[in-house]
C-alpha cells in the first residue's frame, strides 16, 4: 500500500511508519515538527516537513495514497486549558483540512488516532466505547470534535472511517519535554538522576498504560481490516495503574529508592481511567502483549537517555 501518515515524525508516529516501511509499504509522512524529529525515521520513509492544515500541500502528497493515519495533534492537557485557540485551530481544524483533502485527492480510508481522555470522569471502569464522553480539558473536547468530523463527513463523503480511542501509550523515545512531560518517562528521567518524583495529587488517580509497540500493533489492524467502518475501539492495556504504583514500580525497575513528594493536583485531570478492551479484541483482535512492568524494563534497556549512574 501507499500509506500517508500525518504526525509520522512523533512518538507513535514514527513507530507506525517504520514499522509499515518495514512490511514494504510506500509510507509518506506529514510532520511540521513541533514535537516531532525525523531522525527517528527509517531512512526509506519519505519525510515531508508541512502543516496539516495546509489542505494543498495536503492534496500534493495524497495522490495515490490508500490509506491515511491521522496522528498530527498538540496533545499536552495543561497547555490546552491556557491555549484553546491553538488546540481547537491545529487539533480540529487539521483534521477538517485533512478530510478536504483527502475527498478532493479521492483518498477514501482514514484511522484516526484519538484518546482515552474523552471519556472524563466516569462513574464506572473500565470505561467502554458506548459510554456517554464527558472531556475535562480542551485537549479532550478537541479530540471528541475530531472524532464527530470524521464519522459525519466520512459518512457523508463516503469515506472509511476507524477511530482508536489510545490510552496514555509509553515507550523507548516517547519525548522529555521541560514542561508538562509524560509521567513515565518523566519518573524514569528522576529516578535515574537521584532526584525526585513530583506526583500532581495524592497519586491515588489511576491511569491505563500501554506500551507503543501494543499501540502499533493495533493501527496496523485498524488499517487492514475491511470490515470496521464507523467503529470507535478502545486501545489500552486493560490494566488501572495509580501514580503512586506507577512511582513503586519505576523504583523497582531502577533498582533505588528516590523521595516522592506530591504537588497541587492539575486541572483537566481524572480521578480514575482505565480501558475496557472487549470491543478491541472481539473487532480487531487487539490483545496487548507488553507489561508495565516488562514497558518500563524495556525503556530502561533501549533508550539511550536513561543510563543509571553511581
Amino acid at each position: 500500500m501507499r500509506v500517508f501518515i500525518t504526525g509520522g515524525a512523533g512518538f507513535l508516529g514514527s513507530a507506525l511508519a517504520n514499522r509499515l516501511v518495514r512490511e514494504g509499504h510506500t509510507v509518506l509522512v506529514l510532520d511540521d515538527l513541533s514535537a516531532g524529529d525525523p531522525q527517528r525515521l527509517d531512512p526509506r520513509v519519505v519525510f515531508h516537513r508541512g502543516d496539516v492544515r495546509d489542505v494543498p500541500r495536503l492534496w500534493t502528497l495524497l495522490q495515490g495514497v490508500d490509506l491515511v493515519y491521522h496522528l498530527a495533534a498538540r496533545v499536552s492537557v495543561p497547555e490546552s486549558i491556557l491555549y484553546p485557540r491553538i488546540y481547537q485551530d491545529v487539533n480540529v481544524g487539521g483534521t477538517v483540512a485533512l478530510l478536504e483533502a483527502m475527498r478532493d485527492a479521492g483518498v477514501r480510508r482514514l484511522v484516526l488516532a484519538s484518546s482515552g481522555a474523552v471519556y472524563g470522569d466516569q462513574p464506572v471502569q473500565p470505561v467502554h466505547e458506548d459510554l456517554l464522553p464527558r472531556p475535562r480539558s480542551t485537549y479532550a473536547v478537541t479530540k471528541l470534535a475530531a472524532e464527530h468530523f470524521v464519522l459525519t463527513l466520512g459518512r457523508l463523503w463516503g469515506f472509511e472511517v476507524v477511530v482508536l480511542r489510545i490510552f496514555n501509550a509509553y515507550g523507548p523515545g516517547q519525548p522529555l519535554p521541560v514542561a508538562h512531560a509524560p509521567v513515565t518517562t518523566r519518573f524514569l528521567q528522576q529516578a535515574i538522576e537521584g532526584g525526585t518524583l513530583v506526583i500532581f495529587g495524592d497519586g491515588r488517580q489511576t491511569r491505563d498504560f500501554v506500551y507503543v509497540e501494543d499501540v502499533v500493533e493495533a493501527l496496523v489492524a485498524a488499517g487492514r481490516r475491511p470490515d470496521l467502518n464507523g467503529e470507535i475501539l478502545n486501545i489500552g492495556s486493560g490494566r488501572e495503574t495509580s501514580i503512586n504504583e506507577l512511582a513503586e514500580m519505576v523504583m523497582r525497575a531502577v533498582g533505588r529508592r528516590v523521595p516522592v513528594v506530591h504537588s497541587p493536583a492539575q486541572d483537566g485531570g481524572v480521578a480514575r481511567l482505565c480501558a475496557d478492551l472487549r470491543k478491541a479484541e472481539q473487532r480487531l483482535g487487539y490483545r496487548p502483549k507488553v507489561s508495565l512492568e516488562e514497558g518500563l524494563r524495556r525503556m530502561l534497556r533501549e533508550d539511550p537517555r536513561f543510563r543509571i549512574s553511581g
